[in-house]
């Protein structure tokens, strides 16, 4: 019975794939990419010919019930992001939700993630943490913070270069500017960069210092 695959890819280093996710990835009939381009790049790096179709936050609604239809029909269909593991800040839930209600196979593969390696690199307690991904770029925002900052974990977050210095300006201001956190950029490539010390130290640090590079953010919990 035809199945869907979640394959982990490379956040980084194109070298960072398991040679199960290359096999897959070479064998399923359809690959959905988030952005066709980007996995084009890794495809041609390892010669899989396989046809590769667009599936993004923007039409995966649209799509999900076709996609289904196909696999249903006997199509093996591989899902991929940009980087990193599908449905972690990506597209995925969508599609997997899909095909469960379906009684479709869904299989995911074990792989790259951007906030792991961020995690266990920052120095600070990893045995428990809560992933947050994006803030809310505006409406909740203020509320999601205040809610986080009686949070006892260390907390992860996801965040482009131009939003840097906003969302660190306001962890400081709802955690308190001595939060110990660290901002972890281009992981895996060559200008990998891990700035620790407190919301502030880092704030300054990225004032003085335009970031570029996708970013994850990690934050000591609040202390007993």
């Amino acid at each position: 019975m035809s199945k869907l695959y979640l394959v982990p890819t490379p956040i980084g280093n194109l070298r960072d794939i398991t040679y199960r996710a290359v096999e897959i990835l070479g064998s399923v009939d359809l690959i959905l990419a988030e952005d066709t381009r980007q996995a084009s790049k890794l495809l041609k790096h390892y010669s899989i010919t396989t046809p590769v179709r667009s599936h993004h936050k923007f039409n995966e609604h649209q799509s999900v019930d076709a996609i289904c239809s196909r696999i249903l029909s006997g199509t093996d269909v591989a899902l991929i992001s940009d980087a990193g593991t599908p449905g972690i800040s990506d597209p995925g839930f969508l599609l997997v939700r899909a095909c469960l209600t379906r009684n479709i196979e869904v299989e995911t593969l074990p792989g790259p993630s951007a906030f792991l390696p961020a995690l266990v690199n920052s120095g600070l307690p990893c045995d428990k943490f809560c992933f947050e991904g994006f803030l809310p770029p505006k409406k909740g925002r203020t509320k999601r913070l205040t809610f986080l900052a009686s949070e006892e974990r260390t907390m992860v977050f996801y965040e482009s270069p131009y939003k840097l210095l906003r969302t660190l300006d306001d962890l400081s201001s709802a955690f308190g500017p001595d939060r110990k956190a660290c901002v972890s950029r281009e992981l895996t490539k060559i200008y990998e960069e891990n700035i620790r010390g407190t919301l502030d130290e880092v704030s300054r640090h990225y004032k003085a210092h335009a970031p570029k590079g996708e970013i994850v953010i990690i934050v000591a919990g609040k202390e007993n």
